[in-house]
């Protein structure tokens, strides 16, 4: 019996795989829980286009997303800090900082979560700061740490 997932099931599929099952467990386990639907030539049919459309619409976003990525990646920040004796920063740069330096600039497509930023910046001097766009995509900011006059 074929019959078409709704759901990913790790013994099966995908959630819109076609796959083959025994009569019995479609029949009485699959269908009832919702968890698949029987496949007939339309569904099929209807499945198959889905997936065709899913797919350019996704490389349609990560072109899009690669282009923002290009862009980030000549982006450079400069943020001032207040510093003490041996240039010691008083507090430290966080993402947050970084975001609002960036909103300064007119790039508005980062926020503090994309950011991969494992501590505060706690030196002065260039730090490269990874952004996670989504989709597999990264980029790289590069954000200097100076001396506030």
């Amino acid at each position: 019996m074929q019959v078409i997932l709704r759901e990913d099931m790790a013994n099966l599929g995908k959630s819109g795989d076609v796959v083959t099952v025994k009569p019995g467990y479609g029949r009485n386990y699959l269908i009832p829980h919702g968890l698949a639907v029987t496949a007939t030539e339309q569904d099929v049919a209807r499945v198959a286009h889905e997936k065709r459309v899913i797919a350019s619409r996704n490389a349609k976003l990560a072109k899009d997303m690669q282009a923002v990525a290009d862009r980030l990646n000549q982006v450079s920040v400069s943020i001032a800090v207040s510093t003490g004796e041996e240039d010691k920063l008083y507090g430290s740069v966080t993402a947050r900082d970084i975001v609002d330096a960036l909103q300064e600039k007119g790039v508005t497509t980062v926020d503090t979560k994309s950011l991969v930023l494992s501590e505060p910046l706690k030196a002065l001097g260039l730090a490269e700061v990874p952004v996670k766009l989504g989709r597999g995509v990264m980029a790289t900011i590069k954000v200097w740490v100076v001396k506030k006059e």
